[in-house]
């Protein structure tokens, strides 16, 4: 595989506390869109006075570096967007506003998501815990400051991702959303498989809903076929991300990929680990595969 520079240009210059960028080829020439939700590490400083956490425990939610494994995309003809905002700031793989109301000093509206799945684990638009389940706030917040991180961060980055998949379905009559994201090498306590050692790579199509089995299928054998034990669906689905936006009866698709942290990053430190160049290089082959892709095999 070639190791050139990504031939690449930004979409608009942006302030460092801008709540994303997008890093586009000179020539988008294939509908494969790549998006890194959680890989944003700009923690605002009354977010960190706010929390009780150190700043290494607040990263555990953090999907870190997976946009730097992702960045060769646009070398490929495809465009990469990815949050600057943490996850545990704000969760842009969840309904606007899936609040939990016991974070809260005062009422939520009435329309506001209280009770999903999401929330009860504590990992809500605003989480009330990180990863492994640490409490993150000493204190209440206002439904102030949810609003405040829903209109600064969530919804612009939304608005973005969802023109690049409009400006992708209108060049190709298709798209292909990769959501991009990492996971604990052990199941922690909010999850569906507590203390268990996990797989490798965790394939999500919402159980065949939002991607079609024929591009599940590819990535799933692409990846066995380096080595790497994959699952699909399980402990991961897909959030809201892949339901909201893969739609294979319109012939527009959406996987989530979760990659096993312990393939490229010590987990406790938070910094790299000697296997990132090797993921690194296996994930541009699989993104070398998926931008090469038959237009034909997205369509009905």
């Amino acid at each position: 595989m070639t190791t050139s520079a990504p031939q690449v240009t930004p979409t608009a210059v942006l302030a460092a506390d801008a709540p994303f960028d997008i890093i586009e080829p000179l020539a988008q020439t294939s509908p494969v869109v790549f998006a890194s939700p959680h890989s944003g590490h700009n923690y605002p400083a009354s977010f960190v006075a706010a929390s009780q956490l150190d700043p290494v425990a607040l990263r555990r939610s953090e999907d870190a570096f997976i946009d730097e494994l992702y960045e060769q995309a646009p070398h490929f003809g495809a465009p990469l967007i990815r949050a600057h905002f943490p996850r545990a700031y704000t969760d842009p793989n969840r309904e606007p506003w899936e609040l939990d109301p016991d974070m809260f000093s005062d009422d939520l509206p009435s329309w506001v998501n209280t009770t999903s799945p999401r929330v009860r684990a504590g990992l809500g638009t605003i989480a009330k815990v990180v990863t492994d389940g640490a409490e993150i706030y000493a204190g209440k917040l206002t439904f102030e400051d949810a609003q405040n991180r829903v209109e600064q961060c969530y919804k612009p980055y939304h608005a973005a991702l969802i023109d690049l998949l409009n400006r992708t379905q209108q060049k190709f009559g298709t798209y292909l959303l990769i959501d991009c994201h990492s996971m604990p090498s052990i199941g922690g306590p909010m999850d569906r498989d507590p203390g268990n050692n996990r797989v490798d790579m965790v394939l999500g199509d919402a159980n065949g809903t939002a991607c079609s089995q024929r591009i599940t299928n590819l990535v799933h054998q692409v990846l066995r076929d380096m080595g790497y034990r994959v699952v699909l669906n399980s402990p991961y689905a897909g959030g809201f991300t892949t339901r909201n936006y893969g739609k294979p009866h319109e012939n527009v698709h959406a996987l989530q990929i979760e990659v096993n942290r312990a393939l490229y990053m010590d987990e406790q430190t938070i910094t790299r680990s000697d296997g990132f160049s090797q993921l690194s290089q296996n994930l541009g082959h699989m993104i070398e595969t998926l931008t090469s892709i038959d237009i034909s095999l997205l369509k009905r």
